[in-house]
């Protein structure tokens, strides 16, 4: 090599928009330079598992070990690429007829390059798929690698997980965060907000820098308790309301879709293909990016409306005094807001109607109402 020193493979570039993930990466790289049949990304959502599965996914189909500037780690790197199957669920779960999908295309000799990738996000929503999903990834073909996805890893995964290399990734932390978007060019106040309500969800920290009405939506959750006055009429108003933000919420991510299916419109006309390949699942997908947002959103609200509560409570507490009935029962009732607020919270994760959830949340602070 003329003296020269050989160049690291895979390139760093594969997995740059993987932040504040350094182990992970590592093992990655690694992972890419000794593949083995099954891996397991898993870490809450927006942590980087994605982008850190189609890093190692270019890195195992690059000719060149990953080489982070080839045609063929360009089209891994977004998407495009006919030898990364990603198996998106259809449905509520990943159920059985996507495991046999998932067997089905495992089956199948590359197209282009040496081996395949095989991405199967939302494994933790397996259930009942578990043992046909298993069957597959533990025996895959020679010239197939699974990449399975998860949020979290629950008992029933205890067999696929036993099966897979694991890989886990962290929430990523506000501070990082917070640098990211300012290396990016975001003003250091709005980069340090949309950190802090992100949650170490780095997709939704990107979007938020984006989203004219975030501060305006944080504010009227804060002004709720002096919106409710008592009645039922001025909670299912404050509740409507609400709602209605959540919606616009969703603006810079319907906005984000348009652009990616744009993007996957243009591969589809170069490659001289009729439409886009599996559009239907990638709508599918973004319909579900979309009530997960929604989602997100709201809980984001709660989580301000809690902090007025807890300030109230933390204010009477550090004014201290002479305990009497009044003041007890003032602390109580400021203890009962923040507990009703964290309840309704946790319910928003178990599929329930959301209008309903948030009336009947108002309803029952109205009556704990000073």
């Amino acid at each position: 090599m003329n003296g020269e020193s050989p160049v690291e493979r895979p390139a760093a570039a594969l997995f740059e928009d993987v932040v504040g993930q350094d182990r992970a990466v590592a093992q990655l790289a690694a992972a890419a330079r000794r593949p083995v049949h099954a891996y397991l990304l898993h870490g809450p959502p927006g942590s980087g598992k994605r982008a850190g599965a189609r890093g190692l996914a270019a890195a195992l189909l690059c000719p060149d070990g990953g080489c982070g500037a080839c045609a063929t780690c360009r089209r891994v790197l977004a998407g495009s690429h006919p030898d990364l199957v990603v198996v998106e669920r259809s449905g509520a779960s990943l159920d059985v007829d996507d495991a046999r999908t998932a067997a089905a295309r495992a089956q199948r000799r590359p197209l282009e390059a040496d081996r395949q990738v095989i991405l199967v996000p939302d494994v933790h929503l397996a259930g009942p798929a578990v043992p046909a999903l298993l069957k597959t990834v533990e025996e895959p073909p020679p010239a197939t690698v699974f990449v399975l996805l998860a949020d979290d890893l629950p008992a029933g995964l205890a067999t696929i997980v036993s099966r897979c290399v694991q890989i886990p990734f962290a929430a990523v932390p506000p501070a990082v965060v917070s640098a990211w978007l300012v290396a990016r060019g975001v003003d250091e106040g709005v980069a340090g907000a949309a950190a802090a309500a992100s949650g170490g969800n780095l997709d939704r920290a990107r979007l938020l820098v984006h989203d004219a009405g975030f501060a305006t939506r944080q504010e009227r959750w804060r002004s709720v308790p002096a919106r409710l006055d008592g009645t039922g009429s001025a909670a299912v108003a404050v509740a409507t309301e609400l709602l209605g933000l959540a919606e616009d919420a969703l603006v810079p991510l319907r906005e984000e879709h348009a652009r990616e299916l744009t993007s996957l419109e243009e591969q589809a006309e170069a490659s001289g293909a009729r439409g886009i390949p599996g559009r239907r699942q990638v709508e599918e997908r973004h319909r579900r990016e979309e009530r997960r947002w929604r989602t997100d959103d709201l809980r984001m609200g709660l989580a301000a409306l809690a902090g007025v509560y807890r300030d109230r409570l933390t204010a009477l507490v550090a004014a201290g005094g002479p305990r009497n009935p009044g003041a007890d029962a003032e602390r109580r009732r400021a203890v009962a807001h923040v507990e009703a607020v964290g309840a309704a919270a946790a319910a928003l994760g178990r599929n329930v109607q959301e209008g309903l959830l948030l009336e009947a949340l108002l309803v029952e602070l109205s009556g704990m109402a000073d």
